[in-house]
């Protein structure tokens, strides 16, 4: 066998692998001898069918499979020994004259080859990386929450501006029977809340289902109905009042803070103020990274240059796909994966480069941690480290949690390595202006 690369330009090439009969006529025969001793054919006892008879039925499938079998191994070992680096697979070219009843056979693969690049993490222009703050306006909001949250509901015979309001929503003809609590405080519509306020349990009034809630996402489970429907309503619902009750806030005590944090662990009012801020920022910090990681995978994007072998690779998309498609398919196919497929490079260069590496040890650790954090979600804040072994082994026996986990570690080192290299510049805000900033 003979295998040689014809380079066409830096990011094409061609590789030609010329088979003969010595490379492959032992194992076929090997092959059809088994299928000599194995075959039942009438009128031939078993293992005494003649091996022309084996030939004529079986031989030209036997030789394509072997030759496939024979080309695809050897081509991948000469790709990997030549250490070249290919994108998307190699593509055999089109041979009309093709002749498989001929002892030696050529063939041609396509290549599209990896572009040579150069990535300067320190990027000319500084790239801002939030750091998001929880302000005082947030932190007393969150701490009027809690206690709202832990209060006590003290009933009541007519409804003020901030009760709640159990009730049932009917209108016959879209099929609405929902009973529902209705927060006052969560009420947009002015005449809803001047309709409701004043009224006793048993009293009936009628709301305009468009605007009446501050959060849209409210009206479907108010209602009874799916998001679609919702979207789409503007009618009169009849709302019947069953329980008018207020939420008397919890008292900024001891108890209070031993429900929030455990025994003694928060002391005073602003010890409480302490916590939650701190908390809170931890929890921007998520979304400040992934912003941070973001912005600076579109800043490599953008900066850092080079060719592809677009028609190999449109080719590639054309003809390997899991139905063929025609070629301004496959044109349109490339282009909305093409940025993508520039920025895995460019991330594969920077990997190589740095040396980061996903080691099972910390692979483990990783996965341990964040189990802990799902399970502390469900108030289980100090699990034993048995447990988490036993329940980290089980995830590290999933090969789909393995590469989930393995990405997210690695993102995790690269936006540590971005955090270290890049040239960012650090913007201190609330959270109200991160989300007016960044999502406008």
């Amino acid at each position: 066998m003979n295998i040689t690369k014809e380079q066409i330009d830096d990011l094409n090439a061609v590789v030609k692998v010329a088979i003969t009969k010595d490379d492959y006529q032992e194992k076929v025969d090997t092959i059809l001898k088994d299928y000599k001793k194995q075959a039942n054919i009438p009128g031939f006892r078993k293992g005494h069918v003649p091996m022309g008879l084996i030939k004529k039925q079986y031989g030209k499938s036997v030789l394509v499979d072997e030759v496939n079998k024979l080309l695809q191994d050897n081509l991948n070992k000469y790709l990997t020994e030549e250490k070249l680096d290919v994108l998307g697979n190699p593509l055999p070219k089109q041979q009309d004259n093709f002749d498989w009843d001929k002892e030696n056979f050529d063939f041609e693969f396509e290549l599209g080859l990896a572009p040579d690049f150069d990535v300067n993490l320190k990027s000319k222009k500084a790239i801002t990386h939030y750091k998001i703050i929880a302000d005082k306006k947030m932190v007393d909001e969150q701490v009027e929450r809690l206690q709202k949250q832990y209060g006590k509901l003290v009933n009541k015979q007519e409804v003020g501006k901030k009760d709640e309001v159990t009730g049932t929503f009917k209108n016959e003809a879209e099929e609405i029977d929902q009973k529902t609590t209705l927060e006052l405080s969560k009420i947009k519509s002015k005449k809803a809340l001047d309709s409701l306020v004043g009224k006793k349990p048993g009293d009936t009034v009628s709301l305009k289902t468009k605007g009446l809630f501050k959060e849209d996402y409210l009206l479907p489970s108010a209602l009874g109905i799916d998001k679609e429907k919702a979207e789409k309503l503007n009618i009169e619902v009849d709302f019947t009042i069953e329980e008018v009750n207020e939420r008397e806030p919890a008292p900024l005590d001891q108890e209070l803070f031993d429900k929030l944090f455990g025994k003694d662990n928060v002391k005073s009012e602003k010890e409480l103020k302490e916590r939650i801020k701190e908390d809170s920022e931890k929890q921007f910090e998520q979304q400040s990274d992934q912003k941070l990681l973001n912005d600076v995978t579109e800043n490599f994007i953008d900066t850092v240059k080079f060719d592809l072998p677009s028609e190999f690779l449109r080719k590639w998309i054309q003809m390997t796909g899991e139905k063929p498609l025609t070629e301004e398919e496959a044109k349109a196919e490339y282009e909305k994966s093409e940025k993508g497929l520039r920025y895995q490079l460019i991330e594969g260069k920077i990997i190589q480069e740095n040396n980061l590496q996903v080691q099972f040890d910390e692979l483990k650790e990783f996965a341990k941690g964040f189990i802990k954090s799902q399970m502390a979600q469900y108030g289980q804040l100090n699990p034993a480290e048995e447990e988490l072994d036993n329940i980290a082994a089980r995830v590290m026996g999933n090969q789909d949690e393995v590469k989930r986990l393995s990405e997210q570690l690695m993102s995790q080192k690269l936006l540590n390595l971005y955090k270290e290299k890049a040239n960012l510049k650090t913007k201190e805000v609330t959270y109200e202006n991160f989300v007016k900033e960044v999502y406008g």
